[in-house]
C-alpha cells in the first residue's frame, strides 16, 4: 500500500508546484525574458522509486547536493531501465578530487556550482577526457554567494565578470548556461523583493554587458521550496525543489524526534519544507514515511 500512497502523493505534489510555476512565469514581467521555467526536482536522501514516480509524472530534471548519492541514483537499475531521458543537475558544492567521479554520471545535464575559474578549468579538462570524440559540450553555471555568508559556497559576487570571462574564452569544452545563488534563508518578502535574487539579476547585467551577451541567454538558477515563485516572479529561469515534492528529508546523523523548526503550514498537499540547505531535523510525519520506506525496500 504503501507504493500507492507514495506515487499519489508525489504525483499531487509535482503537480501542484508545476502549476505554481506556471502561474508564477505568468506573473513576470514583459520586460523579462520570456524563457519558461525549468523545474528541478530535488530527489537528495530520496530512493529510486520516488524519481522514477516524478519521472513518470513527466519530470524530466532532478538535482542532487552530493556527489556519491548522484552517483549512486544515476547508475540504479531501477532508474536507468524507468527513466531513459532524466536529466541530472549537480547543485551541491563541487570539490576538485570529485570532479572526475561527478562527470563519469550518465545523463549528467547541468553542473549549476562552478565557483572558481580553477574549478572551471578542472572540469573543463576532465569533461574533454570523458567525452572522448565527442565534441558535446558541458553545460555549467557560475554559484555567486549573493548573501556573503560564510556558511555558503560560491565565488564573491565582484568576481563574477572575471569567472565567467575565463570560462568563455578558456574552457572550449564548457557551455557557460548562467548563473547561480542558493541566497539567505528565510527572507521576509514583506520587506521587498528577495536582495539576494536582485544581486544576481545585476550581475547577470554585468555578465551581458561585458561579454556582449543576449540575457535571454544568460539562465539564472534561483529560489527553492519557500521561494521559488518569488524568484520565478523576478527572473528565475530555473528553480530548485525538493521537500515540497518528495517530503521533508531524512538525514541519517539526525535525531528522528527532533520537530522540524520550519514555520506554519504551508498552502498546497505536501509537507512543510525544512531549509534546502541548512537544516538537517526531519519532522515526525517524514520520519514515520521513512520508516515506511525503508521496510518497503527488504
Amino acid at each position: 500500500m504503501w507504493k500507492v500512497a507514495m506515487s499519489e502523493e508525489v504525483a499531487k505534489a509535482l503537480q501542484s508546484v508545476v502549476e505554481r510555476v506556471n502561474q508564477a512565469a505568468a506573473r513576470r514581467p514583459k520586460t523579462l525574458p520570456a524563457v519558461p521555467p525549468r523545474l528541478v526536482a530535488v530527489s537528495k536522501t530520496k530512493p529510486p522509486e520516488m524519481v522514477v514516480e516524478a519521472y513518470r509524472q513527466g519530470q524530466r530534471n532532478f538535482g542532487e547536493n552530493y556527489v556519491n548519492e548522484l552517483v549512486d541514483k544515476a547508475s540504479d537499475p531501477l532508474i536507468l531501465e524507468s527513466c531513459p531521458e532524466i536529466k541530472w543537475h549537480f547543485i551541491g558544492h563541487l570539490q576538485k578530487n570529485n570532479v572526475n567521479k561527478l562527470l563519469g554520471v550518465q545523463n549528467l545535464f547541468l553542473v549549476e556550482t562552478v565557483d572558481s575559474a580553477k574549478l572551471a578549468d578542472k572540469v573543463n579538462s576532465s569533461w574533454q577526457r570523458v567525452r572522448g570524440a565527442s565534441m558535446q559540450r558541458l553545460k555549467v553555471m557560475v554559484q555567486v554567494n549573493t548573501s556573503g555568508e560564510q556558511s555558503k559556497h560560491g565565488l564573491p559576487p565582484e568576481d563574477t565578470v572575471n569567472t565567467v570571462k575565463h570560462i568563455v574564452t578558456q574552457c572550449p569544452a564548457l557551455h557557460f548556461l548562467g548563473l547561480m545563488t542558493i541566497g539567505r534563508y528565510g527572507y521576509d518578502l514583506t520587506l521587498g523583493p528577495n536582495p539576494d535574487f536582485q544581486m544576481l539579476l545585476s550581475r547577470r547585467q554585468e555578465v551581458c554587458d561585458s561579454l556582449k551577451l543576449p540575457v535571454e541567454e544568460v539562465e539564472l538558477s534561483m529560489g527553492m521550496s519557500t521561494d521559488f515563485e518569488h524568484a520565478i516572479e523576478v527572473g528565475a529561469t530555473n528553480v530548485r525543489v525538493g521537500s515540497i515534492i518528495f517530503g521533508n528529508r531524512e538525514y541519517p546523523n539526525s535525531a528522528l524526534n527532533t520537530p522540524n523548526p520550519s514555520p506554519g503550514p504551508s498552502p498546497g498537499p505536501s509537507p512543510v519544507p525544512s531549509p534546502e540547505k541548512t537544516s538537517k531535523m526531519v519532522s515526525e510525519e517524514a520520519a514515520k514515511k521513512m520508516q515506511h520506506l525503508t521496510v518497503s525496500e527488504h
